[in-house]
């Protein structure tokens, strides 16, 4: 296990700085671009040029040095930068926990929205600086940005819970979330569609 990860976690001050959306002292940082978001957008075609060509960073997760274990609450900060593939805005991949648990969100830069589905039913919440955006246990969850500046969000989640991805690809978010005049909309989305 790595260092910043070995139990038992002592007690500890981690600094959150909502400017710099970070944690001090970090656990590992993950980073995801567009050729890691592959079966996600509805316009494969242009998903894949992207992904090919410049491949850009769509997202990045700063972690805390709480580890993802049992009975521990690990945090992260999650930055998910401005652009669209097609009209459709960046996501993260969005995941389910295998392990049913809650998690919270909250905004701290930036707007962005919360799409949650529970197989059955579909929420969007709009977040901002200061919403808390509350995910119960059996909700698949994914952020999107909505605007053309940078959203981040802090989450804090039972490590215990785990990350299923894969949960996602195989039934959806049950909406997309797409540029409109007024700033975004929701469009259905079942996953026997296009992708």
């Amino acid at each position: 296990m790595p260092e910043f990860a070995t139990q038992p976690v002592a007690p500890m001050a981690i600094t959150f700085d909502p400017a710099a959306a970070t944690l001090t002292p970090s656990g590992p940082t993950l980073t995801r671009r567009m050729s890691d978001l592959e079966g996600l957008f509805a316009d494969t075609e242009a998903w894949r040029e992207a992904a090919e060509g410049e491949n850009p960073i769509v997202y990045e997760v700063v972690s805390s040095p709480v580890p993802e274990a049992d009975r521990e609450l690990p945090q992260s900060i999650t930055t998910i930068h401005p652009g669209q593939v097609s009209g459709e805005f960046w996501m993260t991949k969005g995941h389910q926990h295998p392990n049913h648990q809650g998690e919270i969100y909250l905004g701290i830069e930036g707007v962005g929205g919360l799409l949650l589905f529970d197989g059955e039913q579909r929420r969007y919440l709009d977040m901002a600086p200061g919403v808390i955006g509350y995910i119960p246990p059996g909700w698949a969850h994914r952020s999107i940005n909505t605007s053309d500046q940078p959203y981040s969000f802090l989450a804090v989640y039972p490590g215990s819970a785990g990350h299923d991805y894969g949960w996602v690809l195989e039934h959806g978010m049950g909406h997309r979330v797409i540029s409109a005049d007024d700033g975004h909309a929701l469009i259905d989305f079942s996953p026997t569609g296009a992708r």
